[in-house]
């Protein structure tokens, strides 16, 4: 047996020699870790051998990182200031608010009208032509009385109490009760149709006619007192060119009207409506007066 080859197996024993791959010291050889176990070269074919688990890597401390700074948040993007809300879009809120509620309301009121005259549309027409027939009979009342005023008649007093003059309407009749034949005191009453008996007990006329032969200012100072506390109103009139004194309001407690007072020569004249209805007749009357000076 030759002791250098390396094919020749010794004497004596049973078992084939295996031959580990020898490792390179130029070149270390790593070898795979089992899992769980020692660790096997062999080449292909042969016989594996345990070889000797070699020492594991120490395992490096790596150095605990240096903490880095936060990022830092965009200042602009998280405390961006949000807009704030343009007062013109406020105003045209509110309007187009007030607008949808005022339409709400016209809705409500156009329904409930609607309902209404729905319901009630016989009798509301009834009432309405009956209402509407009553104002036309009493215009046409109206017109009809002021036609048969036309034409006016004319009053004429006495010659020798300044002959005072006016137009009144001919459907009023005349009473003269004082005719101041003898002197004294002229007095004539004037009434639509018929002139109620002359009386002190607050008897209305359309028309007072009175020519009393005292002074004017006399007169007017009868009324001062009244005039005072306010019961009448006092006020200036003109008639045919002549200043006179005209009082409206309440001469006694069932006589309220108008009277217009005037100097005629050495007398005074009165003329006065006893109520407000004949108020017209009586500012048309005086416009007409006349009389000698």
């Amino acid at each position: 047996m030759n002791p250098h080859d390396p094919f020749q197996q010794p004497q004596g024993s049973g078992q084939p020699q295996s031959f580990g791959a020898q490792p390179n010291p130029a070149r270390p050889s790593i070898q795979p870790q089992a899992p769980n176990g020692p660790i096997y070269d062999a080449a292909p074919g042969m016989q594996q051998m345990p070889v000797s688990t070699p020492a594991p890597f120490p395992q490096q401390q790596s150095a605990p990182l240096a903490p880095q700074p936060a990022a830092q948040p965009n200042v602009n993007t998280l405390y961006t200031v949000p807009p704030k809300p343009s007062k013109l879009w406020m105003i045209i809120s509110i309007i187009l608010i007030v607008i949808a509620l005022g339409l709400a309301g016209a809705f409500v009121w156009s329904m409930l009208q609607y309902i209404d005259q729905r319901d009630n549309v016989d009798s509301k027409v009834t009432a309405a032509v009956t209402e509407a027939v009553k104002k036309q009979a009493d215009k046409d009342a109206a017109d009809f009385l002021e036609k048969e005023k036309q034409p006016n008649r004319l009053f004429v007093g006495p010659d020798d109490y300044g002959r005072l003059s006016f137009n009144y309407p001919k459907t009023w009749s005349t009473y003269v009760d004082k005719d101041a034949l003898k002197g004294g005191t002229y007095a004539a009453y004037l009434n639509p149709v018929v002139v109620p008996p002359v009386s002190t007990n607050g008897q209305q006329y359309a028309l007072r006619v009175l020519i009393e032969e005292k002074d004017y200012d006399k007169v007017i100072d009868s009324y001062k007192e009244k005039v005072k506390k306010g019961d009448l109103k006092s006020s200036a009139v003109k008639a045919d060119e002549q200043n006179g004194t005209r009082l409206d309001g309440q001469f006694t407690k069932d006589i309220r009207g108008s009277a217009v007072i005037f100097k005629i020569r050495d007398k005074t004249v009165s003329i006065q409506t006893d109520a407000e209805v004949f108020k017209g007749d009586f500012d048309a009357l005086i416009k007409t007066i006349t009389f000698n000076k």
